[in-house]
């Protein structure tokens, strides 16, 4: 059949196409949509990255001794290892794991012994005494002064080095073996200005004998060294005894980290929008 102008028509033919603008339309919507999802989840990828690591001091050790470690959400050993010093092969053996160091949120690792708050401890540095020479003539009555400091052990090392000063806060206890000989005081922070030494606590008149020298950490320290010394004061004798502390640092909870999944599901995502919209073209041409 032809139409009045003589052009050919044919009725059975679906002209002009029907569908065909519609599907255009559907494939540009779903290629943009594609497209800006997988952007979206991009950015969520990119803006789970987990927060930087603050510094870590171990825990005080129990009544015990022992150092434990609560394993939070995202750690590792590796992770553990690096945070505390103590090297995997070590978690493994002091919890038994097994070879791939399988750990879980919440459970306990040991680390290692320290020093505990209520029991006296072999393990962990000895405070270092110094102990002035003795004078040619003994003093009248065989007495001599003992002299104790609490100081910041910024490095951890156990040693007390210039700069690390006094701290306040703890108290320090001097006993003799018999019992008839106990003192105690509470520490002061700083330096002398004068000397520019640590400010001690200093004993004096203090009977010849043997006698224990104690510490009691300051709150929101951890010790660095043993907490008791004994020793033996012969007469003029001046000792000196430093104990270590270090301030605790309490870890925040790192963010978890994000999943590689959804980076690479952006990419999909996007690359699907290219394609769909790739087709949409092509539907166009005539």
């Amino acid at each position: 059949m032809r139409s009045p102008r003589g052009i050919e028509y044919n009725p059975d033919r679906n002209f002009p196409p029907k569908g065909r603008p519609v599907k255009k339309r559907f494939l540009l919507l779903a290629s943009s949509f594609c497209f800006l999802l997988g952007l979206s989840a991009l950015a969520l990828s990119a803006q789970a990255a987990p927060s930087a690591q603050i510094g870590y001091s171990t825990p005080t050790p129990g009544t015990d001794g022992r150092i434990i470690y609560i394993v939070q959400e995202g750690d590792n050993c590796l992770r553990i290892s690096l945070l505390t010093g103590v090297s995997v092969d070590d978690l493994i053996r002091n919890n038994h794991l097994d070879q791939n160091c399988t750990i879980r949120p919440g459970q306990e690792l040991l680390l290692g012994f320290g020093v505990s708050g209520q029991a006296s401890p072999t393990a962990g540095p000895s405070p270092t005494p110094t102990l002035a020479g003795p004078t040619p003539t003994p003093l009248a009555g065989g007495k001599g002064t003992v002299c104790l400091l609490i100081f910041d052990d910024r490095n951890g090392d156990g040693l007390r080095q210039e700069e690390e000063a006094a701290v306040e806060g703890g108290a320090v206890s001097l006993t003799s073996a018999d019992g008839l000989f106990s003192r105690s005081e509470t520490t002061v922070g700083g330096l002398d200005p004068a000397t520019g030494e640590p400010l001690r606590v200093c004993f004096d008149e203090v009977p010849m004998g043997e006698y224990t020298a104690s510490a009691a950490v300051p709150e929101g320290y951890n010790p660095t060294t043993a907490l008791s010394y004994s020793f033996t004061l012969a007469p003029g004798d001046t000792s000196q005894i430093a104990f270590g502390v270090q301030k605790s640092v309490v870890p925040q909870p790192s963010r978890p980290a994000p999943s590689p999944l959804l980076g690479i599901g952006g990419v999909l995502l996007i690359l699907g929008g290219i394609g769909l919209a790739m087709v949409a073209w092509r539907l166009r041409k005539p």
